[in-house]
């Protein structure tokens, strides 16, 4: 099976957010979901549990991010 970045969707209180996703988005997202599933669409994490995750792991690994964020604490 495919080592996926996302493993762990921690339960924590979450922090109301109104966006819009292409449809095209959404449905690489609803696939995503079914991979992290084994595959299965039933049983997957909704896209609204998804994505929190995926744009720490993003924000995690943005190097220039990561530089300017010590920049701006110094």
């Amino acid at each position: 099976m495919t080592r996926l970045k996302l493993s762990d969707l921690a339960d924590e209180k979450p922090v109301r957010l109104t966006i819009e996703l292409p449809a095209r988005l959404h449905r690489e997202l609803l696939a995503y979901a079914a991979a992290v599933n084994g595959g299965a669409a039933a049983g997957a994490p909704t896209v609204e549990r998804l994505i929190p995750p995926m744009l720490e792991r993003f924000i995690a690994s943005d190097r220039a991010f990561a530089k300017a964020k010590r920049g701006q604490a110094g």
